[in-house]
């Protein structure tokens, strides 16, 4: 059996720019990708922290140190300038690799710097 688990995370990023007529895709500060470790082109899950949209994209990079979150093509219809957002990435895991898999998390700020780095959620109290 195979699991899909969340591979890394940049939390709470902020969206810098909108671009509707720039190809489809999320550009994202090359130092950013590095740090939590998605790859250029990878596909990628974008959820809205802002308006609660949902969607689907793939990776490119941004010049490093800019601290760029761009949002382009179609989806850029989901996301403004300003708007919070959560960018995931998904590995699929055998069990014996997803019993000892620890996923990349990165938190940032409103300016796209990073707050924190970890490998593991707290458990949510009740």
């Amino acid at each position: 059996m195979h699991l899909t688990l969340l591979k890394c995370k940049l939390h709470r990023a902020c969206v810098t720019h909108s671009e509707v007529d720039y190809e489809g895709s999320c550009a994202i500060d090359e130092e950013l990708l590095e740090l939590a470790g998605i790859r250029e082109y990878e596909q990628i899950q974008i959820y809205n922290v802002t308006n609660g949209e949902r969607f689907t994209t793939y990776a490119i990079r941004a010049e490093a140190g800019s601290r760029v979150i761009s949002v382009n093509g179609a989806a850029a219809h989901k996301a403004a300038p300003g708007d919070r957002v959560i960018i995931c990435a998904y590995a699929t895991l055998s069990e014996a690799e997803a019993d000892v898999f620890q996923p990349s998390l990165v938190y940032l700020n409103e300016h796209n710097r990073v707050m924190r780095t970890g490998n593991a959620i707290p458990a949510q109290a009740a």
